[in-house]
């Protein structure tokens, strides 16, 4: 009989939390939806941007999985942090912040090039809207831009999220997320 636990995949799971949590602000920063919406966005920053991916990431270590455990955990904090300083201190400038989280996402980014395509596109292009909204937070240019590519980037980490639930409950590819760029080699 074997000690160890087989748990589920926590992926769909945190790529879920951060995908809403992502579309929803980036919504209001690309000035698609009013800012009075902000609560809705601190609310989901809280339980599900910040909580479920925390607890994704916490499960990623369990399953020994080093990349999803440090990224759904990190992004969790974020969530949770940035609603801390906007519920404590709304008027706080977060560009450095957001530059870096931006050098974190930079690096992480990397790491796909080992996993599949739709987390490269993930990755992509949340740094890239980490960088833009860092400038909107130094005051260089507006959240527009960062808003758009941020609802790309959440956008694209629903479907990673539904692609990988889907395939694995249905026991084969349905929804193909792409074979990564690079081979793992063995250390």
């Amino acid at each position: 009989m074997s000690d160890q636990v087989k748990i589920a995949d926590p992926g769909p799971l945190g790529l879920a939390g951060f995908g809403i949590t992502t579309c929803i602000l980036s919504l209001i920063n690309a000035k698609v939806a009013s800012p009075e919406g902000l609560g809705v966005v601190l609310g989901l920053a809280l339980i599900y941007g910040g909580g479920c991916q925390l607890l994704a990431g916490i499960w990623e270590f369990r399953k020994g999985n080093t990349f999803g455990a440090t990224a759904f955990s990190s992004y969790g904090a974020f969530w949770i942090a940035f609603w801390l300083i906007l519920h404590f201190a709304p008027k706080a400038p977060l560009g450095w912040f957001l530059l870096f989280f931006g050098l974190l996402t930079f690096y992480l980014w990397f790491g796909t090039f080992y996993l599949n395509q739709a987390l490269f596109w993930v990755f992509l292009t949340l740094w890239i809207a980490f960088v833009l909204l860092a400038l909107n937070g130094f005051g260089v240019m507006s959240s527009q831009a960062g808003g758009w590519v941020g609802l790309l980037c959440g956008l694209l980490a629903l479907y990673t999220s539904a692609a990988t639930l889907i395939n694995t409950t249905a026991g084969h590819t349905v929804l193909p997320v792409g074979k990564p760029f690079r081979q793992p080699t063995q250390a």
